[in-house]
């Protein structure tokens, strides 16, 4: 998929392990949801920058082998998010995934601390110039939440055919638990939530095809979906009983897996202020 005003990478890099595993590092200790707060530091020395500091909770940072990185090299810039460059790296001396992040859930990727020491990344692997790896990474964004959306509705989904398929097999009081208003109640709510989930996420992603600005729709999908994918993910637990907390059944790690996606590429809570000023920005009186 195009997406306009992105910087043209213009080299290339060659990786030796076969297919490349490619990742983000943006988030630091303490640094997430507000970028202008990183402080990973290159310095330009010569024809490479020399890299210090710690990045935290990368997907991929023990398997992968080339990343994209935020960090920063001008101390003193004015907004702080002006100061910051992206660089294209592959691992080697200096640059070390220090240890595996143990995580509830979300287990078929790994997570890792990544620690730069004196580590030398030739200057050619900037991306865009200096000054513009905010710009870089917030143009990810967009994209990012909508496949963070994706993935909360595919959840919610899941939960839905699970409990739709339970609730028709399991009896009490002599007729499946299908048959109890209770059951229903959860069921449509949840069937709505997966439908409403879809069209926000088909409706951002057709303004990222086309061009345009959708930090609000990306906004919208990103929230609705990931909510709705903790939510029923917990009512499918509640309609499985003791067997959604048991893991005889698939639905205790839809339990673990959800709430990842309401803080993964900018928290829940973000995707509401974004949302707000961009209604504001866009209905001015």
């Amino acid at each position: 998929m195009a997406k306009a005003n992105l910087p043209e990478i213009t080299h290339s890099i060659s990786i030796d392990v076969e297919p490349p595993v490619a990742y983000l590092a943006l988030t630091e200790p303490d640094a997430g949801t507000d970028l202008s707060a990183i402080r990973l530091r290159a310095t330009k020395d010569g024809d490479h920058y020399v890299v210090n500091g710690t990045k935290t909770w990368i997907s991929n940072g023990i398997e992968g082998n080339c990343l994209a990185v935020l960090a920063r090299t001008d101390p003193k810039a004015d907004p702080p998010r002006k100061g910051l460059s992206m660089f294209i790296m592959e691992k080697g001396p200096g640059f070390t995934a220090s240890r595996k992040l143990e995580k509830i859930g979300y287990k078929g990727i790994d997570s890792a601390e990544l620690v730069f020491d004196n580590f030398r990344v030739p200057a050619a692997n900037l991306v865009g110039g200096e000054g513009k790896g905010f710009y870089c990474a917030v143009g990810g964004l967009e994209l990012g939440r909508i496949n963070v959306a994706a993935r909360g509705a595919g959840i919610a989904k899941a939960a839905l055919d699970y409990s739709v398929q339970y609730a028709q097999t399991r009896k009490t009081f002599g007729k499946p638990i299908a048959q109890h208003q209770a059951i229903q109640l959860k069921l449509g709510e949840m069937a709505t939530r997966v439908e409403a989930a879809r069209l926000l996420i088909e409706q951002a992603a057709r303004a990222y095809d086309a061009g345009q600005r959708c930090d609000m729709e990306a906004g919208m999908a990103k929230y609705f979906a990931s909510e709705a994918g903790l939510e029923n993910a917990l009512e499918a637990m509640r309609i499985h009983g003791a067997y959604g907390y048991s893991k005889e059944y698939p639905i205790e790690r839809l339990v673990r897996d959800a709430p990842l996606m309401c803080i993964g590429e900018g928290t829940n809570e973000m995707q509401r202020i974004i949302i707000a000023r961009q209604l504001i920005e866009r209905n001015p009186v």
